[in-house]
């Protein structure tokens, strides 16, 4: 969205603007790591067709699923269901990675979770500088096919000047995460359909994207005052579930971004001047 790799860590010139999904380093510039060589490919069977070929994890890193695979994952920015409308630079697997603190954090809060009933998920982990980087890209554009949902009474020119998009963002130190919580057992929701009407993320439960996560009063990604964690206008029971997030979040040693009920970082991220740039594969 402080520890230092000597060997790989280049000097990159922070970008003037607020933090993607999260307030930006005040630093004028940020330690950012390329990606790491892996050498030579291991041997390996051949595997079918439609099974992923997921590279080594990054020194540091985690798989969430591989800590805890209860936690369920819809990784956003690896498809096209996002604000920009396709899958997003250096995501190229729908792959949760995240520091191993963080990794065993969230599962203490799965657990705490699930005894209410309820299971985390998530939307976006570990994000690489390279997708900033494509944010960046995209602000400059022309392109508002996803203006419908995600910033629907926001004109695009002022997404980063609001703070709800920009860079350097703490997601690339590997310790932010964007989630949510689903009532147990979820609900099968349908895939995305591009061909559909695009259903503005701050419409009422039923009248926007069929997400299984408890009624937060807006979708994931929606840039709108509405998002904001203690937004007026909210229901009580949407209030209600803001809070049931918090406080297990806080419960367990995240703190939350307020423009963004769905935003947390680990209070004690290992990692916190880094700014990684490997891919999710």
């Amino acid at each position: 969205m402080r520890l230092k790799f000597a060997a790989t860590a280049l000097v990159a010139t922070a970008l003037l603007v607020s933090g993607c999904g999260g307030p930006a380093s005040p630093a004028p510039s940020v330690p950012v790591v390329p990606p790491a060589s892996t050498g030579a490919e291991p041997s390996r069977s051949p595997e079918p067709s439609a099974t992923p070929s997921l590279a080594p994890v990054h020194e540091g890193f985690v798989a969430l699923s591989d800590v805890d695979p209860s936690i369920l994952q819809d990784m956003r920015y690896a498809t096209p269901h996002n604000f920009v409308g396709r899958p997003v630079a250096g995501y190229k697997q729908p792959r949760c990675l995240v520091t191993r603190q963080a990794a065993e954090a969230l599962r203490s809060v799965q657990q705490k979770a699930v005894a209410k009933g309820y299971s985390l998920k998530v939307y976006d982990c570990y994000r690489p500088q390279q997708a900033v980087d494509d944010f960046v890209s995209w602000s400059h554009d022309s392109d508002q096919r996803m203006k419908g949902e995600f910033y629907p009474h926001v004109d695009k020119s002022r997404l980063f000047a609001d703070g709800y998009i920009g860079g350097p963002t703490a997601h690339s130190r590997g310790s932010t995460l964007d989630l949510t919580i689903v009532a147990l057992p979820p609900r099968t929701q349908p895939g995305f359909d591009p061909a559909q009407p695009l259903l503005p993320c701050t419409a009422p439960s039923g009248q926007r994207f069929a997400d299984n996560t408890v009624d937060m009063g807006t979708g994931f990604d929606c840039f709108d005052p509405l998002a904001h964690t203690a937004a007026d206008g909210v229901s009580p029971a949407q209030r209600d579930n803001r809070e049931l997030l918090t406080g297990l979040m806080s419960a367990g040693g995240f703190t939350n971004y307020p423009k963004e009920w769905w935003h947390y970082t680990l209070q004690n991220e290992p990692f916190p001047d880094t700014y990684f740039n490997f891919p999710v594969a």
